[in-house]
């Protein structure tokens, strides 16, 4: 069961990264591509102006 866990939580990691990785150009975002796109999880948690970006660079609005 906890395999099953930790392939579904890596799908959803690996999913949001690739989004955000392809909508980085739709951010506010200049710099830090790489370091932004590894703690998505932890910044979508804790800081509001990234999650408007996260949000824009996968809806693209």
């Amino acid at each position: 069961m906890s395999s099953l866990i930790t392939i579904i939580l890596l799908a959803v990691y690996s999913g949001g990264a690739f989004k955000f990785w392809n909508g980085f150009n739709r951010t506010d975002f200049s710099s830090n591509k790489v370091y932004l796109t590894l703690l998505w999880p932890v910044l979508l948690a804790s800081n509001k102006a990234y999650r408007r970006n996260f949000t824009k660079a996968l809806k693209g609005s």
